[in-house]
């Protein structure tokens, strides 16, 4: 068992933590989206197996390398899927409010997972469809527009949304929450680091198809965690400052306590099968959660904490792509293996939407603005609708 990375030594008061370079933030950027892709993407052909079910298919090390999954190598799942929605919908509110001024993101991001619903071959019956001039650059992308085992309840949910932005009337913690939300922490980075406007965005978001407390607060941690990564902090000081965060919401105490154990499991000498069994198996949230930061905790490299994070009962592709997302931001996208990259499905659109959060504060674009050229190109890429 390799001890998990040392936490950096606090800054002092006369020397404040310095910005990262624009070339390392973009880096992480591209690493946090597609490192969880490819955590998605090895998930895929294993996600319902059992560990002894995996070994006897692909030997006693496990899953090493990608397996095909709905036809190909590298196949992302509805993980990735809803993923670059929340980052597609993000970034509308972002544009709707610098052009139009008004703008609410928990809203705008409710219509981006009704075109990913929509994309699944579903629609909600209370919202009115679509319409082309709505659909901007990512529905038009004809890979997203398959079913790759899309959970119930963000289906169910979505279905059942009255008005954007309304939250989930279930009492769901399952993982579709959290799983989706890296791009919450990149984009609040490039807003303006701020852990407790991270956390709110993240949880909201999650809100909206997973009713139980725990299943939008993971969502929150997540977001705070990416946001400080990208910074440039240890995976150890990040999670201390988001339990810090957590702990003034109620309900906290689940989301909390699986927190805890993953980093005592990452502190002990138990194996790293046993450490994630206890764990659970990643189907809810707090698992989900827990898994994905153990391994980035204990992780060597991305690749060995990757496959930590795929191999063991349960939701692989989830805890693959959560463990992907954190040490992508942390290690940026040098630190994927270049072979797993190449034949990542989506890989080039992945890579673009990471680019559009890192420089979307930049765009020459306002109210009351005159680079028209500029405004046009933005919103008939993301349309504030």
């Amino acid at each position: 068992m390799t001890p998990p990375r040392s936490k950096s030594a606090p800054p002092s008061d006369e020397a404040p933590p310095r910005r990262p370079a624009a070339r390392t933030l973009r880096s992480r950027f591209q690493g946090c989206l597609l490192g969880g892709a490819v955590g998605d993407a090895l998930g895929a052909p294993i996600e319902f197996m059992r560990r002894a079910e995996i070994e006897d298919t692909f030997g006693p090390s496990g899953l090493r390398n990608y397996a095909p999954a709905y036809g190909r190598l590298g196949a992302i799942t509805d993980d990735t899927q809803m993923m670059l929605f929340t980052a597609e919908g993000i970034l509308r509110a972002w544009v709707r409010g610098r052009l139009r001024g008004l703008s609410t993101f928990t809203g705008v991001t409710a219509y981006a997972y009704l075109r990913w619903l929509e994309t699944q071959g579903e629609r909600n019956p209370h919202i009115k469809p679509i319409s082309s001039e709505e659909t901007g650059w990512l529905y038009t992308q004809r890979a997203l527009h398959q079913r790759r085992a899309p959970g119930n309840t963000c289906l169910s949910a979505l279905i059942a949304m009255k008005s954007g932005g309304e939250p989930a009337r279930n009492h769901s913690k399952g993982c579709g929450g959290v799983m989706r939300i890296a791009p919450v922490g990149l984009f609040q980075y490039r807003r303006g680091p701020d852990q407790d406007a991270a956390f709110e965005l993240g949880a909201d978001l999650a809100a909206l198809t997973h009713g139980h407390p725990t299943g939008s607060l993971t969502a929150g941690v997540l977001a705070v965690l990416v946001m400080a990564l990208v910074a440039g902090q240890s995976l150890a000081d990040a999670l201390d400052g988001a339990k810090a965060v957590l702990v003034r919401h109620r309900h906290h105490e689940e989301t909390l306590a699986a927190l805890l154990t993953a980093e005592r499991l990452a502190a002990s000498t138990t194996p790293a099968p046993a450490a994630i069994a206890e764990l659970g198996e990643g189907w809810v949230a707090e698992e989900a959660l827990a898994i994905g930061v153990y391994c980035a905790l204990v992780a060597k490299t991305f690749r060995h904490g990757v496959l930590l994070a795929v191999n063991h009962d349960g939701d692989s592709d989830s805890t693959g792509s959560i463990a992907g997302n954190l040490l992508g931001a942390e290690l940026g996208v040098g630190a994927i293996p270049k072979p797993w990259l190449a034949d990542l499905e989506l890989r080039d659109v992945i890579a673009e939407i990471a680019t559009d959060l890192y420089e979307c504060v930049e765009w020459d674009i306002s109210e009351y603005g005159t680079n028209d050229e500029e405004h046009e190109r933005i919103w008939a890429k993301y349309p504030g609708f």
